[in-house]
């Protein structure tokens, strides 16, 4: 075992919320390295039953919970990173860079963390770093914290989370996002119970559109739950008897009142499969986004107050610019066909 204290070491979570053993591991890391950088992932993320908190929030609580176990603020930093959900490299670019934006050319980094199954995977994604495995065992974790919460249930806060995370959460609760949350955890519990019988895993096909004129993007506000007030692409699920394109133009003429005079096929740049395996909280979804540029020129009418809630053409910078208000990944799917593109 190394007998000095590394420079800089490196923990990486979403803290959904900072829980007793986030601040274990960061306690324990404390005492082998001589700076911790909290990289706090899921950042600019859209409030959700699984990211109910925004990064900043994340960091205060972690910030509170040092303070109060006695560690200075100078011995800990933060970075925050989207989530890449189709592009891994781009995220450990991100992790790296922050990481080098504290450490100021240093190369003594070690990866804090404990291989404890899949999604454990990015602690072998960093060659460069030591890994520092952690020694801390504990049944907390965050998924089933949030379950509590969101369930209604009785539960004792300050025996899962620190007593500053516990008043933010009880606080938190009063809040119109909290009601908004609570009602999106009751949608998805029942979504589940009402396939819990099925005799295998339910596995949903969706279609999208991502539609481009004029520097702007084709949008919907959803009208329902889940994440209802949030941006999304014009889609719905697969039209049984339709094939895929099909059931993509019609659903997209659906929710946005395209005219029927407007020729899409036609404008038909690209078309792809997203299957991040939870991209949706709604259980396993596959979708098949279509990519429409109308070219330029002035902006077709949109239906406003569909089922689907209001249509929209939201100029290019500014809906890049604004990930926290996409509906799960589409944000990064609008993303993926616009980088293609260039």
């Amino acid at each position: 075992m190394r007998k000095t204290k590394f420079a800089f070491g490196v923990y990486i979570g979403r803290f959904e919320p900072p829980h007793r053993a986030h601040l274990a591991v960061m306690l324990e890391a404390l005492e082998r390295v001589n700076k911790l950088v909290v990289v706090i992932g899921s950042a600019r993320s859209a409030r959700s039953v699984k990211n109910p908190f925004t990064a900043e929030e994340r960091q205060d609580l972690i910030l509170g919970m040092l303070k109060d176990a006695g560690v200075p603020r100078a011995r800990v930093a933060f970075g925050f990173v989207r989530d890449y959900f189709y592009n891994e490299s781009l995220w450990l670019s991100e992790v790296q860079r922050t990481a080098s934006q504290f450490a100021r050319g240093s190369g003594d980094i070690a990866l804090v963390g404990h291989i404890k199954d899949d999604s454990s995977y990015y602690l072998r994604s960093f060659p460069s770093w030591e890994y520092l495995p952690t020694h801390v065992e504990s049944p907390l974790n965050a998924t089933d914290i949030r379950g509590l919460y969101f369930g209604g249930e009785a539960w004792i806060a300050e025996e899962y989370v620190p007593a500053n995370v516990s008043r933010f959460m009880e606080s938190f609760r009063a809040t119109k996002e909290f009601a908004e949350l609570k009602e999106e955890h009751e949608y998805l519990r029942r979504l589940r119970h009402a396939w819990e019988n099925a005799p295998s895993p339910p596995v949903f096909v969706t279609t999208d559109s991502v539609v481009i004129r004029s520097g702007h993007v084709l949008l919907v506000r959803r009208g329902g739950q889940p994440g209802r007030g949030k941006l999304a692409m014009p889609g719905g699920f697969l039209d049984v008897k339709s094939t895929l394109l099909a059931s993509c133009l019609k659903t997209l003429r659906e929710e946005t009142g395209l005219a029927d005079t407007l020729d899409l096929e036609a404008t038909l740049r690209g078309r792809a499969v997203f299957d991040y395996p939870t991209r949706s909280l709604r259980g396993r979804t596959v979708t098949h986004a279509f990519h429409f540029d109308l070219g330029t020129g002035g902006l077709p009418r949109l239906k406003v107050g569909g089922n689907a809630g209001d249509a929209l053409w939201m100029p290019l910078g500014e809906a890049l610019g604004t990930p926290e208000l996409f509906f799960e990944d589409h944000h990064a799917i609008i993303e993926h066909f616009l980088w293609k593109a260039t």
